[in-house]
């Protein structure tokens, strides 16, 4: 591999997570009034609601697919009885489900953007940044799934694994797993890691308060006295 290459896939994710925690806690310290998704549900509901629950079933489906996808130890489906082969052709199919809904969705929230003279101009230059870097990410990710069909001895599907587990537990020399990787899997990798470098300076970082809000089940009642009963 080049020593361009060894950079982008062993030394560049670990960038692209610092900047994403680190960017997000400093983010939430100094700018919280900012914290928040900007919805522009008042300004037009239209096609709002259906691209925005395609949007977000297809996305959030991707992102824990890839999670327990591509961190799951091989033994763990070796116990389990999955193959290789057999893994890769169900995030093949999954894959391309939740793909679909979710380039659905992001078209029409788009459109919409595009077409809506008040949604444009209440619209910072990053929304479309973001926007656009998603839809290039995910026609990338897609435009892998004829690979994968062509190939479904699931090898391809293991260097990944390989390198994913490499970076998480700080191996050196991860990058060596992606050796003979087709270009195509390796962009839509680069993408998706810049994804996460963009999050801090942009809207996507209501995201952390949805996971936060799963708090709120693990919270204790809180017991409230009427003032009659305080006096008492």
């Amino acid at each position: 591999m080049s020593t361009f290459e060894r950079f982008l896939f062993g030394i560049y994710p670990y960038i692209a997570l610092t900047v994403f925690l680190f960017g997000s806690l400093v983010r939430f310290d100094r700018e919280q009034y900012t914290w928040r998704s900007e919805s522009s549900q008042l300004l037009r509901t239209g096609m709002l609601r259906w691209g925005s629950n395609l949007f977000h079933i297809g996305i959030i489906g991707l992102f824990f697919g890839h999670f327990v996808g591509m961190l799951t130890p091989k033994a763990v489906f070796n116990a389990l009885g999955v193959t290789a082969a057999q893994k890769q052709v169900l995030a093949v199919v999954v894959g391309g489900i939740l793909g679909a809904m979710c380039l659905a969705g992001l078209l029409l929230l788009v459109v919409r953007r595009l077409s809506d003279p008040r949604i444009r101009a209440t619209s910072r230059p990053m929304d479309f940044i973001v926007q656009f870097w998603i839809l290039a990410t995910l026609l990338l990710g897609l435009s892998t799934l004829p690979l994968s069909l062509a190939h479904r001895d699931g090898a391809t599907m293991l260097q990944l694994m390989n390198w994913a587990q490499s970076i998480v537990t700080f191996q050196p020399d991860a990058a060596s797993h992606l050796q003979g990787v087709s270009r195509l899997f390796k962009a839509h990798m680069f993408m998706g890691m810049t994804l996460f470098a963009i999050f801090p300076f942009s809207r996507l970082v209501h995201v952390w308060s949805g996971f936060a809000s799963v708090g709120y089940v693990l919270r204790p009642y809180q017991v409230v006295r009427s003032r009659r009963a305080g006096a008492r």
